[in-house]
């Protein structure tokens, strides 16, 4: 479409031209005489971005990716953290330790269509504005938690509001960038999510050890765990804050035909990362991808720019007309090619969630049971094996429940090993990321999933025969570092593979079936590991290897084109 109105442009104006010929009295010429410079004819939007430079705005970009990243990364993760110091105080069975893992997941579930509709219908910025301020709430409520009713509420809330911004993200950052930079920027991206893995457990090894036991307002009991909760909550507040300052994303403002303020924002992005008037920004039109129109009542772009007036004459659209746009817009989804190349993403998108965080959301309280068990075996050198470690676990908290007087009398002394486990598999998955960088440019991204997935199916079936923790620990650290590159390079491809009208709604479907694994695997792991030690690492195995059987099938997204 594109194509064809920059064709009748050049037809129209070629027509003028011999018009001005006649009224001259010269003789016409079969050429068609260009009456404009290139600069002047309507450019597409890699044309555009990549126009803007590369430059200050895109590492600011990146600075903010951080702190958002890190709230992601903590609404999902931070209930494996406190599950071994609050067992006590929460009275928590194996059951209730997987409900916790999962209950965040359940929520993003819930929300995972809604949140894509809104990102694709009033925007990204407005989703990680509102979406990231309120996550903040919510973890702030469940660091006053004082049961464990109180504590799956607010994490289910949690999990259901930073499913919006978190999958909104990818898709920001992605459509911030040329295609030079799209594959490199979600790269970057791991490696943040990685870092904010390692940076929990250092959270914890400092919050927990604290002797913080205190009561708020007469009523609210108060202990480390909760703390740890407060300032795990401090990234979302913070990417809420700024990104009120941020503007919207100018490929979503092409596509909705608001092609005059999508030029307003690439010239700020031109000026910030070239340090160049605005005037200068080389491009001066904008294809048109829909029907033009101005900014409606409460669309702003950019919070330190006047926004369009809204037409006055022209009334809101309905519910009703919005929800058959919306119908409109999601139609293609129903119809080859994106109908199979989407349902075998959600599936790989399902399996690996479920493999990958089923085995790094125990990890923590695995960890816990290994330096809980090698203290009381210290003397008589016992070998920790995983199926030991897992029967431990299962002993020791039915224990607790059966005889709570004398298992809670006192404060859990957490084993420093516990810590340095955790940080250890981190570090390794922050600094894999280094090393995929290399790697995704020598083998290719598709490579890169597929073999990913093969060796994580088979470093999950290789936990079952780990003899001793330090084998434990590099199979583990592997295990995660592969998985997550695996995951990121999945999402990249799905950025890349589909249209901009529908991206965000894909990477949300595609979330929604990740957090459904990830909520079936952590729900099943505690009744797995009650029948035996070998299903668990089954299960695992199986459907990662599974995933990489259906990525075979996957395009290649390196030759996608950028829609």
């Amino acid at each position: 479409m594109a194509e064809k109105n920059i064709e009748n442009v050049n037809r129209d104006k070629g027509k003028d031209s011999e018009l001005d010929d006649d009224i001259d009295g010269n003789p016409k010429s079969t050429a068609v005489t260009r009456t404009c410079s290139p600069e002047d004819e309507p450019a597409d939007f890699d044309t555009a971005i990549t126009s803007a430079g590369f430059g200050r705005f895109n590492l600011i970009l990146l600075i903010i990716a951080i702190p958002a990243t890190c709230a992601n990364m903590f609404e999902s993760t931070t209930m494996s953290y406190i599950l071994p110091i609050a067992e006590c105080h929460l009275h928590l069975t194996l059951t209730d330790k997987g409900i916790l893992n999962a209950c965040a997941y359940a929520g993003m579930i819930v929300s995972a269509i809604p949140w894509g509709y809104l990102a694709d219908t009033k925007g990204r910025r407005i989703v990680l504005v509102y979406g990231y301020l309120l996550t903040s709430v919510c973890v702030f409520g469940s660091a006053l938690s004082q049961n464990f009713v109180m504590l799956v509420t607010f994490k289910f809330l949690g999990g259901l509001i930073v499913n919006g911004p978190s999958a909104v993200l990818y898709s920001y950052l992605s459509e911030m960038h040329g295609p030079k930079y799209r594959s490199h920027v979600l790269l970057i991206v791991g490696m943040i999510v990685s870092a904010a893995i390692l940076l929990l457990p250092m959270l914890a090894w400092v919050t927990f050890p604290q002797p913080w036991d205190f009561v708020l307002f007469g009523s609210l009991n108060i202990h480390n765990w909760q703390i740890f909760l407060l300032i795990c909550g401090l990234p979302s507040l913070i990417s809420g804050l700024i990104m009120c300052l941020m503007p919207e994303s100018p490929r979503y403002l092409m596509g909705q035909g608001r092609n005059a303020e999508a030029l307003l924002v690439l010239q700020k992005i031109y000026e910030i990362n070239t340090g160049q008037p605005k005037d200068n920004y080389p491009v001066k039109a904008l294809v048109l991808e829909g029907p033009n129109r101005a900014a409606q009542k409460g669309e702003a772009i950019y919070t330190v720019e006047e926004k369009p007036e809204a037409p006055k004459t022209k009334s809101p659209r309905s519910l009703l007309e919005s929800l058959r746009t919306g119908m409109q817009q999601i139609k293609p989804m129903f119809h080859k090619p994106l109908l199979s190349l989407s349902l075998r993403c959600y599936t790989m998108q399902f399996c690996m969630f479920l493999g990958m965080n089923t085995i790094r959301l125990w990890l923590p309280q695995l960890f816990s049971s290994m330096a809980d068990y090698q203290e009381e075996h210290a003397e008589d050198n016992a070998s920790a094996t995983m199926c030991t470690i897992l029967d431990y676990s299962v002993n020791r908290t039915a224990e607790t429940l059966t005889n709570y007087q004398s298992a809670c009398a006192e404060t859990p002394n957490i084993s420093i090993n516990m810590y340095l486990n955790n940080i250890i598999v981190a570090a390794c998955g922050f600094f894999g990321y280094f090393f995929a960088a290399a790697i995704i440019r020598l083998a290719g991204a598709k490579r890169l999933l597929t073999y990913g997935l093969f060796i994580s199916g088979i470093l999950g079936i290789g936990l079952y025969w780990s003899v001793n923790s330090v084998m434990t620990i590099a199979l583990s650290s592997a295990y995660v570092t592969v998985g997550g590159i695996a995951v990121s390079s999945l999402l990249g491809a799905v950025v890349s593979l589909f249209p901009t009208q529908l991206r965000s709604l894909v990477v949300a479907i595609a979330m929604m079936c990740g957090r459904l694994g990830a909520l079936s695997g952590n729900l099943l792991f505690p009744i797995l590991i009650q029948i035996g030690c070998v299903p668990p690492f089954v299960m695992v195995a199986f459907v990662m290897l599974f995933a990489g059987v259906l990525s075979i099938f996957i395009p290649n997204p390196t030759k996608a084109v950028f829609a």
